[in-house]
């Protein structure tokens, strides 16, 4: 049986008077491609912000790797091994392509340099530096951003600043890898191509992936299982195919007979 990277059990929160997630249940096995769809306002990027510890819960729990990672920060759960991207790309955009991913990389204990290391500019400081370097360029020939190593982030189209987002994310060396709406604001064409790219880190990477997206070709492409929210809690899970022919998935999506989506 495969292992579980990633699993939530109730876990909930609540702003006020306001239910935004309420006892999510998630299981994710290693090197699964999982979405969480649902109509705007379901509360998947309350969810996400959860899990990353953005959010601590009202109640809950959630397990990475089968340890508890409940109500840690943001720095110590991305220590943990969960990595994300979000709605809006957050690069360095007056940073070169290489920097924005060696930037990642310096988190990770293996490249951790001293005061006195990066002051006096050592050899260990050298050395580490030439390390990060080379890893980066392996992960951006992966990308097909090799050539653009050098140029700002800023100056990169679109559709390649998403791919370096993720790769940026993938830099961490993380355990599962989270997505939020990263098909948002693409053409077809870099749709498809952000398919392609989300299967080759599952591939090449040996990567867990969970997404968030509302391209329903994007989901039923990639996806193996989802879960659908809606109103913060679960309406179903399961094979995609499934899930979307669900009579109360569909009517979230499409409304009802008076035209109510329930998606405010």
């Amino acid at each position: 049986m495969a292992e579980t990277v990633l699993k939530t059990v109730d876990l909930s929160i609540q702003f006020g008077g306001l239910k935004a997630v309420q006892n999510f249940n998630i299981e994710i096995k290693k090197n699964e491609i999982y979405g969480l769809i649902g109509p705007n306002g379901a509360g998947k990027t309350t969810a996400f912000n959860i899990i990353t510890g953005v959010y601590k819960p009202t109640s809950g729990k959630c397990y990475l790797g089968g340890k508890d990672i409940t109500g840690l920060s943001q720095k110590d759960i991305a220590r943990s091994g969960i990595s994300r991207t979000f709605q809006n790309i957050r690069l360095f955009n007056n940073m070169s392509v290489i920097h924005n991913v060696m930037v990642s990389m310096s988190s990770r204990p293996e490249y951790k340099v001293n005061i006195f290391q990066s002051f006096f500019h050592t050899k260990h400081y050298f050395d580490n530096e030439k390390k990060m370097r080379d890893e980066a360029k392996e992960l951006l020939k992966v990308f097909g951003l090799y050539g653009e190593r050098k140029e700002l982030a800023s100056s990169l189209p679109y559709g390649k600043q998403r791919k370096l987002e993720i790769a940026r994310a993938l830099a961490t060396n993380p355990k599962i890898l989270l997505l939020d709406e990263p098909a948002a604001g693409m053409n077809p064409e870099e749709t498809q191509e952000l398919m392609n790219t989300i299967r080759l880190v599952r591939d090449r990477f040996d990567m867990t992936i969970l997404l968030i997206e509302h391209d329903m070709k994007l989901v039923s492409g990639v996806c193996d299982e989802v879960t659908v929210l809606n109103f913060g809690q679960v309406l179903t899970s399961g094979k995609v195919e499934e899930a979307l022919s669900n009579e109360e998935v569909i009517k979230a999506y499409l409304g009802d007979e008076d035209g109510d989506t329930g998606s405010k």
